[in-house]
């Protein structure tokens, strides 16, 4: 189960350097991304990587951006016990260039691979779920109600051992 501190990617302690920086990347960074962002974050602090591995999120589209998460993603993770801080992004040259862009579904992968050198870089976040198909996606919620965001979370929180794995290996 998904840890749940009260703070997201912290900044990094005196001496130690950044070494794995993971974007989560959806359409408008208002709903999934930041809610995987937040979970990955704390993750990464109970494992006590939080020094060497920074956890953030942006999206492919500009609608939202500067905009909080959705209110429905705020819900979900605050009822859960994590930060619900965000500022919504746009994907831009500093997002990739990260070590590991995890796309939420199949559109953002494609864009994403098509945008880095090496799409190696990219993966789909439910690629971490042993449990889950092939090329499995995390659907958008925005569009409809509370219970699509729930599950969302269930799918993060599948995903979120193999990608803690990963990022352990890498760190």
């Amino acid at each position: 189960m998904a840890a749940s501190p009260s703070t997201s990617a912290p900044a990094p302690r005196s001496g130690r350097t950044i070494t794995v920086n993971v974007v989560f990347v959806c359409s408008g960074n208002i709903c999934r991304s930041p809610i995987a962002e937040k979970m990955l974050a704390a993750e990464v602090e109970a494992v006590g990587l939080s020094d060497r591995v920074r956890v953030t999120s942006a999206g492919t589209g500009h609608w939202h951006i500067g905009a909080p998460m959705d209110p429905r993603a705020a819900e979900v993770l605050s009822g859960r016990g994590f930060d619900i801080t965000h500022s919504a992004r746009q994907v831009d040259a500093e997002i990739l260039a990260a070590d590991l862009l995890v796309a939420l579904d199949s559109g953002h992968l494609r864009s994403l691979q098509c945008s880095v050198p090496d799409p190696k870089r990219v993966r789909l976040l439910r690629s971490f779920d042993p449990d889950a198909a092939e090329g499995a996606e995390v659907p958008d919620p925005y569009y409809g109600g509370p219970d699509g965001f729930d599950e969302v979370y269930e799918m993060i929180v599948a995903a979120l051992p193999g990608l803690v794995e990963y990022v352990k290996r890498h760190a």
